[in-house]
């Protein structure tokens, strides 16, 4: 029996593990990297190793280092989570060849699934469908671009040892591409160390529907059902569901036998999800990832399995508990990905503490995945995923709505993110009817990502919490109030947002306010965080963080932060005089201007990687490029000049 695990990882997929290896009886062990050693998944392993540095390929991408560690602990199983080292079939080997259980599959089956062209090849001997496109070797531009020309636009560029939306470009015309290829390649040499891509006919209205798929070492092989992951942004998935709605139960076991034929053809063991194009009632094989997936979550939800201990179970060489047969599905869930980001800046990634995260409470039907807690911080160097919403219900409808209810309860502080645009999509019409296409984000993006938040009843908490936090000092004795205190008389408060102080008077307790030319009457209590307040005769919750410069409000799926006079500000017009400033973190890539050459506005300038993706900056306006304030593969922090763009003189 295997005893002590290593995982090969971070974040929420470690803790994850840990949890149903310690329900096992397995002990644990975690390492980390300059950047994590105060992260969450290192406090709840029984063991935890430093392996270097802060960026992956100096700490989580050197497989001898794993395997260093793994021998030292005396750890007899490895788990690889997924990305990193999870779809590296020399890893896979090498632990092999040390004696070290591997829980994945082997690596003959990583290395056919690996390089996307191969993978083609085999799939069409198993007779699974195929979207028609070149999947060779010759990787020369012009022969490229011709055989672009002959699949015909619009043309995906993918990487053929990839994943996860990098080293990816959807080309729709000829003069586009040969710009598009080289970014891709770029792309996918630094997040894969290999710039070998395949060409695909893009197809404009598919849906991206996964078969879950699972075999052990004693020929068995099953599929646990089917997922939707259609609502995706840059490629990269947002909500997931199972099963996917609206196929047929002809089509579900046509696409599950299919997966197992492609599980079956390079030997599987383990767990592994074969992804598919679903167009109508026709599908195409995309790729199989030789791993657990981020989504796994809603196939256990509706399985009521535990697919980590599947895995760890076939690792120590025991049959599959269950044949097809006897897998059933019940219900329906839904997985929701919470990052820090800001989706009305195209998605842009956040760095930074979480200086509040509370979620709701876990039950049957709500789960929470995570690898960080108030006081984390998100790091620059890795994906920004904060948690995973997971939700389960007898049906889509309910499960939806318990979704979206869901994630007014997670309240989140210190950086941006995602959580009131996953809120939108889950109550959005076209959703709630049925899982649109892939593109339905990337077509509606400045709709999805424009909803206006609730600013006025969450001005008037932020006076209430202002207010009440204030409170507590005002009360010690009256010369030391903040609150203006008088003696016989009504305390006058005046709250200092910067964007317009409010007035509010204090009379027992009872707060009263001029907001939008009307009287408001507030009353509130402050425990904490917690907020409970009656506005007007109406009744709100919210969690609040108050400090001299900021208040943040948290209320229902939104997060809105009031700055006061007393912090230092970058005025509006600054910040858009610095449009080549970088949006955060992260490495120059690429200069694409030469020096002192003219430039017009919207002029791609400088390639920036930041989190495994990367961004380009524009020129702001017609002008000369006179200078770049950093080489070639240095590293910036946010809101560092990048550029200089001087005006033409007119």
């Amino acid at each position: 029996m295997l005893k002590k695990i290593l995982i090969a990882n971070r974040g929420e997929i470690a803790c994850r593990v840990m949890k149903t290896a310690k329900r096992l009886g397995l002990k644990t062990v975690a390492v980390y990297s300059d950047a994590d050693a105060n992260a969450l998944h290192v406090s709840l392993a029984d063991e935890a190793y430093h392996i270097g540095p802060a960026p992956s390929k100096d700490s989580y991408l050197v497989a001898d280092k794993i395997l260093e560690v793994a021998k030292l602990a005396g750890a007899d199983c490895v788990h690889p989570g997924y990305g990193f080292l999870s779809e590296n079939d020399q890893f896979a080997n090498a632990c092999e060849q040390a004696g070290i259980a591997f829980i994945g599959p082997l690596a003959s089956s990583i290395e056919a699934m690996g390089s996307k062209t191969r993978a083609k090849e085999i799939m069409a001997q198993a007779n699974v469908p195929l979207v028609p496109g070149y999947y060779g070797q010759n990787q020369d531009s012009d022969f490229l671009a011709s055989e672009a020309e002959k699949i015909g636009y619009p043309v995906l560029i993918k990487a053929a040892f990839g994943g996860g939306g990098k080293g990816m470009r959807v080309v729709r015309e000829s003069k586009e591409f040969l710009a598009a290829l080289d970014g891709a390649k770029r792309e996918a040499l630094a997040g894969f160390g290999n710039d070998l891509v395949l060409l695909e006919r893009y197809v404009d209205t598919p849906r991206h529907v996964e078969v879950q798929v699972f075999a052990d070492n004693h020929g068995n092989c099953v599929y646990l059902g089917d997922r939707d992951c259609s609502l995706q942004r840059r490629h990269q998935k947002v909500i997931e569901e199972a099963p996917a709605p609206g196929l047929s139960d002809q089509l579900r076991k046509e696409m599950g036998e299919a997966a197992v034929r492609c599980a079956q053809a390079i030997n599987y063991r383990g767990a592994g999800t074969v992804e598919f194009l679903l167009c109508g009632d026709e599908f195409f094989f995309m790729e199989m990832n030789t791993r657990l997936q981020v989504e796994h979550p809603v196939t256990e939800m509706v399985t009521g399995l535990d697919l980590v201990e599947w895995q760890i179970r076939v690792a120590n060489n025991q049959t599959l508990p269950l044949t097809q047969a006897q897998i059933t599905l019940t219900g329906h869930s839904f997985e929701a990905r919470i990052y820090a980001e800001d989706p009305r800046e195209n998605f842009m990634p956040f760095s930074g503490e979480l200086t509040h995260l509370s979620f709701p409470k876990e039950s049957e039907g709500v789960r929470i995945d995570t690898g960080v807690q108030t006081g984390a911080e998100i790091s620059s160097f890795y994906d920004p995923m904060i948690a995973k919403l997971i939700v389960h219900g007898p049906d889509r409808e309910t499960a939806l709505l318990k979704l979206h209810h869901a994630l007014e309860e997670v309240h989140l502080a210190g950086v941006k993110s995602n959580v009131a645009f996953l809120h939108y999509l889950a109550g959005h019409p076209t959703f709630m009817a049925g899982a649109p296409d892939t593109h339905f984000i990337d077509s509606q993006t400045e709709t999805l990502t424009q909803q206006p938040e609730p600013l006025a009843p969450m001005t008037l908490l932020a006076v209430a919490a202002f207010i009440k936090h204030a409170m507590p000092r005002a009360n010690k004795t009256p010369w030391q109030s903040e609150l203006g205190f008088r003696l016989n008389q009504s305390a006058k408060v005046n709250v200092p947002f910067f964007d317009g102080p409010v007035e509010a008077t204090l009379t027992n307790g009872l707060i009263s306010v001029e907001y939008n030319g009307k009287a408001i009457n507030i009353s509130a209590s402050l425990e904490q965080t917690q907020l409970n307040a009656v506005i007007d005769g109406k009744k709100y919750q919210a969690n609040v963080l108050v400090d001299e410069d900021l208040i943040t409000v948290m209320y229902q799926a939104y997060a809105h932060s009031f700055e006061l006079k007393s912090k230092h500000y970058i005025s509006e017009h600054e910040h858009e005089a610095a449009p080549l400033a970088a949006p955060l973190n992260g490495t120059v890539v690429k200069h694409l201007q030469s020096l002192n050459s003219k430039v017009s506005k919207g002029d791609a300038v400088v390639v920036i990687e930041a989190m495994k993706m990367e961004y380009t900056l524009n020129a702001p306006f017609d002008g000369t490029l006179t200078s770049y304030c950093f080489a070639e593969g240095a590293l910036v922090s946010h809101g560092d000049m990048l550029a200089i763009v001087e005006p033409l003189e007119a």
